[in-house]
C-alpha cells in the first residue's frame, strides 16, 4: 500500500510540471509584450533627435513666442547632447528664454551655470548681463527692501570691469545708475523718518551717505538741505553753514538751495564753505547730475 501510495503521488506532480512549463513561457511573453508598451517611442525619438535641429527648434519657438516650448528645446539640448557647443549655446538661450518669460531666478541660476563652465566664451558677457537685468526687473519701490538694487549694482558693474568692450556696457552703465539712484533713494526715505522725529545724529548718518556714495545721483541735492536742517537743529552752525555752500555751489537754482539759504538767514547766518569739514571734501566729488 506504501508503493502505491507513492506511485498515485507521481502524476500529479507531473501534471504540475507540464502545467509550470506552459505558463512561465506565456507569463515571459506577457513580461516582453508589456515592457514594450510601457517604451514610450516619441521619447526615444526624442532622444535621437540631433542636436542642432533641437536647437533651430528652439530658436524658432523663440522667434514665434511660444517660450515654454522653447525652453523645452534648449533644455533637449543640454540634456542630451551635454558639454557639445550646441549645449553650451543651448544653456545661454534658456537663460535668455527663462528672463523673458519672467522666471528671473530661472534665468540667474542658468546663466550662473553657464559663467561657471564657460567663462571665457563670447557668450560670457551676455550671460552676465542676462544675470543683471533679471535682477533689475525685481527691483521694488524705494519703501521696499532695495537687495535686487544691490544685486543689479554689482551684477552690472562686473560686466563693465570685465567686459569693458562689451556691447552690453553702455546699457549696464544706465542700470548701475538706477540702482545708485534707488540705493539713495532708500536712505533718503530713512533719513527722512529720523529727522521727522528728531533723531539728528541718525538722520545725518544716511544724509551723509548719500552726499559721500551716491554723489552721481538726484538725491544728493536733498541730502545737502537735509544735512542744513539737520546740522542747524543740532546747534552745529558751521556744518550746516558748510553744507549749504556746497549746494549753493552746485546746485545755485535749486529750491533746496533756496530753502537753505533762507534756514540760515533767519538766524543771521550765510552759506559758509569751511574746507576741513567732511562735507566740503565729499562736495568736490558732486557732478551736479
Amino acid at each position: 500500500m506504501f508503493f502505491k501510495r507513492v506511485g498515485q503521488s507521481k502524476a500529479p506532480r507531473r501534471s504540475v510540471l507540464l502545467a509550470l512549463s506552459l505558463v512561465v513561457p506565456s507569463l515571459f511573453l506577457s513580461a516582453c509584450m508589456s515592457s514594450e508598451k510601457d517604451i514610450d517611442l516619441s521619447k526615444y525619438v526624442d532622444q535621437t533627435e540631433p542636436a542642432d535641429v533641437l536647437y533651430n527648434q528652439g530658436l524658432a519657438n523663440l522667434n514665434a513666442g511660444r517660450l515654454d516650448e522653447a525652453s523645452k528645446k534648449f533644455d533637449a539640448v543640454d540634456r542630451q547632447h551635454p558639454y557639445s557647443e550646441w549645449a553650451r549655446k543651448s544653456m545661454v538661450m534658456g537663460a535668455f528664454t527663462d528672463y523673458r518669460k519672467g522666471s528671473y531666478d530661472e534665468a540667474i541660476s542658468s546663466a550662473k551655470r553657464y559663467l561657471a563652465l564657460y567663462p571665457s566664451t563670447d557668450d560670457a558677457p551676455y550671460a552676465q548681463y542676462i544675470i543683471g537685468l533679471s535682477y533689475y526687473r525685481q527691483i521694488k519701490d524705494v519703501t521696499q527692501d532695495q537687495k535686487e538694487a544691490r544685486q543689479t549694482l554689482q551684477t552690472m558693474q562686473d560686466l563693465v570691469t570685465r567686459w569693458p568692450t562689451s556691447e552690453y556696457v553702455d546699457d549696464a552703465k544706465e542700470k548701475i545708475r538706477f540702482a545708485n539712484d534707488q540705493l539713495a533713494g532708500k536712505e533718503m526715505q530713512i533719513g527722512r523718518y529720523y529727522l521727522e522725529r528728531r533723531e539728528y545724529i541718525a538722520a545725518v548718518k544716511r544724509f551723509r551717505t548719500v552726499v559721500e556714495n551716491y554723489s552721481n545721483t538726484r538725491h544728493v541735492e536733498e541730502a545737502l538741505a537735509r544735512l542744513t536742517e539737520s546740522y542747524y537743529a543740532m546747534g552745529l552752525t558751521s556744518e550746516a553753514q558748510t553744507a549749504a555752500a556746497v549746494l549753493g555751489t552746485n546746485y545755485p537754482d535749486s529750491p533746496w538751495y533756496k530753502d537753505s539759504y533762507k534756514l540760515l538767514q533767519s538766524n543771521g547766518l550765510s552759506p559758509r564753505e569751511n574746507a576741513g569739514s567732511w562735507i566740503s571734501k565729499a562736495g568736490k566729488l558732486i557732478t551736479g547730475a
